[in-house]
């Protein structure tokens, strides 16, 4: 896998992340897929950690990473997931936005968030930014019986500036299992 040319980069779109790379966890029938986008709890680390527990597409990318992350227990059962990391946490943002296929077909939902270093409600706001996907449940139906581990997925970036320019910014596209 480490055949690409000079200047290649992994940049899979929205609806490529959800559409292809979720639905192909879920169904599990590419494992090689692991390879691309590990797994990694990254709630265990904080965002300047996650680069190099990157993929090998990915690896040593000053850009974006991508991970599958664990759903946590009591997310699963309909409570909120704790977003705390070891020196800070990850706070919600603004209003949930949809996930399109080039259909126009609702695909997942996808929810903004900002890191803050420290603890609420002292925390420091931070550059760092993710947008937390959800596939809709209905959204396969050939695969309604699939785990539910596999149902929601991540994208962390990092924003220069308060005005969300992205200049030389970090994406860690983290999909929740």
């Amino acid at each position: 896998m480490n055949d690409l040319g000079v200047g290649f980069r992994f940049r899979p779109t929205e609806e490529e992340l959800v559409s292809y790379y979720l639905r192909e966890k879920l169904k599990g029938t590419t494992p090689d897929i692991d390879r691309v986008i590990p797994v990694v709890d990254i709630y265990n680390y904080n965002p300047w950690e996650l680069p190099q527990l990157a993929g090998e597409r990915c690896h040593g990318d000053t850009e974006q990473w991508f991970f599958f992350t664990p759903r946590q227990e009591r997310e699963a059962r309909g409570g909120r997931p704790n977003r705390l990391t070891k020196e800070g946490y990850w706070k919600a943002t603004g209003s949930p936005g949809e996930v399109y296929s080039s259909q126009n077909q609702r695909i997942g939902r996808k929810k903004t968030m900002v890191f803050y270093e420290g603890r609420a409600p002292h925390g420091r706001k931070t550059s760092w930014k993710m947008n937390e996907y959800k596939v809709f449940d209905n959204y396969d139906h050939e695969h309604a019986g699939a785990d539910p581990q596999y149902l929601k997925a991540t994208e962390c970036y990092m924003s220069d500036d308060e005005f969300g320019h992205h200049h030389m910014y970090g994406i860690v596209y983290c999909f929740s299992m």
